[in-house]
């Protein structure tokens, strides 16, 4: 079921009455998406807000629209980042009458790789409200060169950066060569730097940044909160679709269920499309 109108209302206005039963949601918390509108009225505004979805839930790219909503609804919204267009791509000089074209080529928009019908809303509201949408993924040019430096290497704390690694190795499916493992990792880091440098600029005193990412960049161990200066506040809800923890509970502030999708072997699809192993790099 999507998420419902009823609920789009309440998160646009930011109800605090409406929490099913639950009138204190401490943070490290698992709750329904029913349950978010209550949080987001409660909570003093972060400077950062870092929301990580599963790419293929739906309801996941709802949540994140209407949580823009919210924000800009109570003039709460400074910016939102997108891992979903490279950093160096924005909306800021265009007006709030840009045409959904016009946001597009201006993001440098991938529509097959991140589906506009799926990110579009949330771009489009804050375009439409004055808000400026900044991309902040890694350049595909920059790829070859993060991949051959190992100074990305210490950054991270030794478990993490070997928790780093196995989310690379289990997320292809343990597919990759050993020897790919590392620099892979390091784009993923390189990822998370680059986004917070994106939104590093963007905070204000008293309003938010919306970052809106794949869930793996908003790990509170080892994703972008690990790359933003200590002195900015932030909170980072991670998106369940369904009953199975996807992170670990204290990465998060919050994991905020939606339904469960249906089963899909993604590796049998990838083991498909590599035939057994992986493309050459």
């Amino acid at each position: 079921m999507r998420i419902s109108f009823l609920l789009r209302s309440l998160l646009v206005t930011g109800l605090a009455s409406f929490t099913l039963g639950c009138t204190n949601l401490p943070s490290n918390s698992e709750i329904s998406a029913d349950q978010w509108p209550s949080v987001l009225h409660r909570v003093t505004p972060p400077q950062v807000l870092l929301l990580g979805e599963q790419h293929d839930a739906p309801e996941h790219q709802q949540w994140q629209h209407a949580t823009a909503q919210n924000l800009i609804a109570r003039q709460q919204l400074a910016a939102v980042v997108l891992e979903m267009a490279d950093q160096g791509q924005d909306t800021d000089k265009l007006p709030r009458t840009a045409t959904e074209q016009e946001v597009q080529t201006a993001l440098q928009w991938n529509d097959k790789g991140w589906p506009w019908q799926a990110y579009g809303p949330a771009i489009m509201t804050a375009v439409r409200a004055g808000i400026p949408v900044f991309g902040g993924n890694l350049p595909r040019a920059n790829m070859r060169q993060v991949m051959q430096d190992s100074a990305w290497d210490s950054h991270l704390p030794p478990a993490a950066w070997e928790q780093q690694r196995q989310a690379i190795r289990s997320g292809h499916c343990d597919l990759l060569p050993e020897n790919q493992i590392t620099p892979m990792a390091r784009i993923q880091l390189a990822k998370d730097a680059r986004m917070a440098q994106t939104i590093a600029p963007q905070v204000q005193a008293g309003k938010t940044v919306l970052l809106i990412a794949g869930r793996g960049h908003v790990l509170r161990s080892m994703g972008i909160p690990t790359w933003l200066p200590a002195d900015i506040s932030r909170l980072i809800a991670i998106g369940q679709a369904g009953g199975k923890a996807q992170a670990d509970r204290a990465e998060s502030d919050y994991v905020v269920r939606t339904p469960a999708l249906a089963d899909k072997d993604h590796c049998a699809d990838l083991r498909a499309q590599w035939g057994q192993s992986p493309p050459n790099k």
